[in-house]
């Protein structure tokens, strides 16, 4: 299965899902905003598709 995630592709052998995705991405879910396939994503246990898109935009404090 392959993704692209914010323009990079990666192949996975398994179907995976927002979450493992994220995990595997060492990405904390609390602290962005996940767009697939040009759609903004609340539940991120939704499972991914070959050829899905997304796009991940990190929180990120300054001062």
């Amino acid at each position: 299965m392959n993704i692209i995630v914010n323009g990079k592709r990666f192949e996975f052998e398994k179907e995976i899902n927002l979450s493992d995705l994220l995990i595997f991405l060492n990405i904390d879910e609390k602290k962005c905003v996940i767009e697939l396939n040009k759609e903004i994503i609340k539940d991120y246990n939704i499972k991914l598709s070959n050829g899905d898109k997304i796009e991940i935009i990190r929180m990120v404090g300054g001062g």
